[in-house]
């Protein structure tokens, strides 16, 4: 990056490591040392490639081979499958069928037809850019501290005073098969060079070697981080700062509040969004700095970073000297109308008679002094990483405008990246979302059986999953098994005693700072007793009241608050029981508060409907495999009511269901999953049995 003080890049290249590799198991290892560092490129930006002698698998003769990162990939995870191979004399080839900047586009699909051993591998929009350069090894990457440079008003100046010779510089130029003819021309008209910047876009670097081409890479942005520490050295960031953050506290406080109705409001007329909040130093110094609004009109700079960030992000209008949170929460709803009006008036003066149709208006980067950076995408990765592009824009500007002045891409220029037609192919192939995607869903007693096998389900269907659990062990197992499974991103867990009201908001504020709100709640926190009435302890009574009434109420409480903050409707499914129906002996206490539970739904579903919130519920019965309450007293108590053996339970209540089948966590997770979807949305208040049939719970 280019604050002060920045550590220079490591050199990580391990000559016996590599030494034990064939070429393209270099070009891996380069790419994923490179894509390391995200002061180096961001993620899934920039490539790289290598021209590699290979046997025809036709003729078997040598032929020069361009493999190159892929469409889609990122450097710092990619594999071998991830690059795209091609002949590089049929690449050269293509040259005879160029007809000019009007018709480039067509060159991308004679791609296909240089692929060489039938790799699936699609090649992307950069790939002429590497064929073209006449060096066997090519980086192309994004660094902060380079773009820092090519988005400076001189950029060209900038460029021949840091780095002389060594380094040349060419204007902005979309890529594409014109960009490499021009990358090839420079080559050749300069064979001293190491490298070029492209203005407003980024580096490329090149080698005799894989490791001088990796070196080439680190020793010239290394060299611009030096130009930068120097140049800027006492000179006040971003106009010096203009207010002050609030304590984190207060920072957390604030985007749990503000989070779910942005994300309601952005969401109230498409698919739903997932949230991310950023309050690092390096957001809080440019969110409260003098320069704040004028930078951030401006948009930003490199095609990679607009193209996840939108071309300028909201700012929130707050003061942390007199924080009036009301009032930002009254003026949301006109300046997310400000903003999309402005997208819209964007779109219709830029478009072409062919452009696609117009996407999301909405922003997905905000921007609030004293509090931080709030990001919203499909997902929540993807979230997460548009505020690490924008991270990296506030890195670009703070450099630029430390030395030079800040520019922006042309607003035409941005829009034809944004609406390129090889753009919107590329989001037309991108695979349908999953029922659940953008949702996002509270899970208590989320670390047993009932709970883990519900996460899973819904997981499964893309739904970002909040783990709730007093079993602080059983949490972080399951956290760890999620975030392996579906990716971290996707899983959040909290500590968490149901029957605590401050604890039970305090789990909510945290779904909001992490997601930005919850969407599902499916309360299955539990315990089991049993004894007869007579023996009963009100302790025991009272227990099972706190935790499968009350606790039912509190979380049920929380989440309809947050519902209406994001005003989109949301869906709760208990998992009550089918004792909850049907009076078991010796269990007055759990049956009691089992049907507390059924009727408080009944009761929800009545409130929650003018609110588009649905309330369902799931009766399980005799779900042993799995089941924390089935591994303590309950099932020697429940063994005991019966006069049987505790090993003899499972099979007891399989030959007692009318079909004579056990009953699974994973079968109740169905039934959540279904009331949780679209497939029950005309559906509230309602029962569903998961019992193998009992004809004492039929509800009817």
């Amino acid at each position: 990056m280019v604050e002060n003080g920045a550590a220079r890049l490591a050199n990580l290249w391990d000559d016996a490591r590599a030494a034990a590799m064939s070429e393209p198991e270099r070009l891996v290892y380069r790419s994923n040392l490179l894509g390391s560092d995200k002061r180096v490129t961001n993620y899934g930006g920039g490539n790289t490639s290598s021209k590699i002698t290979q046997k025809d698998p036709l003729t078997g003769e040598d032929v020069e081979v361009l493999w190159v990162k892929g469409s889609g990939g990122d450097n710092a995870s990619i594999k071998l499958d991830g690059f795209a191979t091609l002949y590089m004399d049929r690449l050269n080839a293509l040259r005879g069928l160029y007809r000019g900047l009007a018709h480039e586009d067509e060159m991308v699909g004679y791609l296909p037809h240089c692929t060489f051993n039938l790799n699936p591998r699609a090649a992307s929009i950069d790939t002429p850019l590497h064929a073209f350069v006449p060096h066997r090894y090519v980086d192309h990457m994004h660094p902060d501290a380079i773009i820092a440079i090519a988005a400076a008003k001189d950029s060209e100046a900038l460029t021949k005073r840091i780095f002389g010779d060594a380094i040349g510089w060419l204007p902005w130029k979309r890529p594409g098969f014109e960009l490499g003819l021009w990358l090839e021309k420079f080559c050749r008209e300069n064979p001293q060079a190491k490298g070029v910047v492209l203005g407003n876009h980024g580096l490329f670097t090149w080698g005799d070697t894989p490791k001088d081409c990796y070196a080439a890479t680190i020793d010239i942005i290394n060299q611009a981080i030096a130009w930068f520490e120097k140049e800027a050295a006492g000179k006040p960031v971003f106009g010096g700062p203009a207010t002050r953050s609030l304590p984190a506290a207060e920072r957390r406080a604030i985007a749990a509040r503000l989070m779910p109705r942005i994300r309601g409001m952005i969401s109230a007329d498409g698919p739903r969004k997932v949230g991310h909040f950023d309050d690092s130093d390096t957001v809080l110094e440019f969110v409260n700095s003098s320069e704040l609004r004028p930078l951030a009109a401006l948009g930003t700079s490199c095609p990679d970073h607009f193209l996840r960030t939108k071309i300028r992000p909201l700012v929130i209008e707050f003061d942390p000297l007199r924080p009036d949170v009301d009032a930002v929460v009254a003026a949301l709803p006109g300046a997310l109308d400000e903003y999309r009006a402005g997208y819209r008036a964007y779109y219709e003066q830029y478009k072409h008679a062919d452009s696609p149709a117009m996407r999301d208006p909405n922003a997905v980067v905000y921007l609030m002094p004293g509090v931080g950076m709030f990001t919203f995408a499909a997902d929540k990765a993807t979230a997460r990483i548009s505020g690490e592009f924008y991270v990296n824009a506030i890195n670009v500007m703070r450099g630029a405008s430390s030395v030079s002045s800040y520019v922006g891409l042309p607003a035409q220029e941005a829009f034809d990246i944004e609406y390129w037609l090889l753009e919107e192919a590329k989001l037309q192939r991108l695979p349908k979302p999953k029922s659940l995607a953008g949702q996002i869903a509270f899970v208590t007693g989320g670390a047993g059986g009932i709970g883990k096998a519900t996460a899973t389900r819904l997981l499964r269907e893309g739904a970002c999953v909040v783990l709730a659990d007093i079993d602080e062990p059983a949490l972080g197992s399951a956290r760890d098994e999620f975030a392996k499974a579906f990716g971290a991103d996707f899983v959040r867990t909290v500590k968490l005693d149901v029957t605590d009201e401050m604890a039970v908001a305090s789990a909510y504020a945290r779904a909001a700072v992490e997601y930005g709100g919850v969407d599902i709640l499916v309360s299955n926190a539990g315990i089991s007793s049993s004894a007869p009435i007579d023996e009963t302890e009100l302790s025991m009574w009272d227990r099972n009241m706190d935790i499968l009434a009350k606790g039912y109420f509190l979380v049920s409480r929380e989440a309809f608050r947050t519902f209406k903050q994001q005003g989109v409707g949301g869906n709760i499914v208990f998992i009550a029981s089918k004792n909850g129906l049907a009076a078991s002996p010796n269990a007055a206490a759990y049956c009691t508060a089992k049907a507390a539970e059924i009727h408080l739904a009944r009761c929800l579903a009545l409130e929650g409907a003018e609110h588009q919130i649905r309330v369902n519920t799931v009766n399980p019965d005799a779900v042993l495999r799995g089941s924390k309450i089935w591994t303590g007293e309950w099932r020697e108590q429940r063994a005991a009511a019966y006069a049987m053996e505790p090993d003899q339970l499972e099979e007891h209540y399989r030959k007692r269901s009318m079909l004579k089948r056990s009953v699974f966590p994973e079968d109740v997770a169905e039934a959540v999953y279904f009331l949780a979807s679209d497939m029950s949305a005309k559906s509230t208040g309602n029962i569903i049995n998961v019992d193998a049939g009992n004809a004492q719970s039929f509800t009817r």
